[in-house]
């Protein structure tokens, strides 16, 4: 069975821009995979995440065969979950959790708030060996538009509220298109804390990768001291997604 680093949890969260680069110009999800890998992370939160692609099967000869979250995942994160959050004719795309550790359940929750826009939230539960209590991850990909991003964080908070019990860890992860700076008033009501703002005092840019602005990206905790929190950036990230992903190690509280 997998050991923990002590107290110690590494997380990341990255929307990979379903394994293609800036304007959808090269298929990257094997550069991805490797990247990936070399962040050491026990947790990984992904958004924009390809499970089928019928089109992308015809039109790229090194197109994996398995879903992307099972490529990406192979035997770095053994358990893992993917959720789709938009369906399409010939395919489909959303979320993944991937853990190094025994995951219990997850379940997805359509937390969409229109027709144009299809959204929703990953929650998995996740033993990590040695603690008390279940790791709690929840991923999300949240809208474009203020109004549905409010009501989408309403209904995290809601099933965080109903279905996280309050002494357990909790990482809540993902693209939350918050550059206006709306949604850390209701999660602080639940006593999540950015791990950005706890470690730099402002949430990190992100996006666009080539020279991140805004701050689109987010890791937010709960029974959990910040170590570090770092951006990934740098050339090598930039030729991949339209987004920098973000990794953060946590102890546990």
């Amino acid at each position: 069975m997998p050991q923990p680093k002590s107290r110690s949890l590494t997380v990341a969260t990255y929307n990979i821009h379903k394994g293609f680069s800036h304007f959808n110009r090269r298929l990257v999800v094997h550069d991805v995979r490797e990247r990936l890998r070399g962040m050491g992370a026990d947790v990984v939160f992904l958004q924009e995440v390809v499970g089928h692609n019928a089109r992308h099967v015809e039109n790229h000869a090194t197109w994996p065969v398995e879903p992307q979250h099972e490529f990406l995942a192979e035997s770095q994160w053994p358990a893992r979950a993917y959720a789709r959050n938009a369906v399409y004719e010939h395919g489909h795309h959303g979320n993944a959790i991937l853990s190094r550790f025994p995951m219990l359940r997850s379940e997805h929750e359509d937390i969409s708030t229109n027709r144009l826009e299809q959204r929703g939230l990953l929650h998995a539960e996740i033993a990590v060996p040695g603690w008390r209590e279940h790791l709690h991850c929840v991923c999300v990909h949240l809208g474009l538009f203020g109004r549905s991003r409010r009501k989408q964080v309403e209904a995290v908070c809601s099933r965080i509220d109903a279905l996280v019990p309050a002494g357990a860890p909790l990482v809540l992860a993902g693209d939350f298109n918050d550059w206006r700076h709306r949604v850390g008033d209701p999660l602080a009501r639940l006593n999540l804390r950015e791990v950005f703002e706890t470690a730099h005092g402002r949430p990190a840019r992100s996006f666009p990768a080539r020279l991140p602005i805004l701050q689109l990206d987010r890791i937010y905790v709960r029974g959990f001291t910040v170590h570090s929190a770092h951006v990934h950036r740098g050339r090598e990230w930039a030729r991949l997604s339209d987004h920098a992903p973000l990794a953060a190690q946590l102890v546990l509280a």
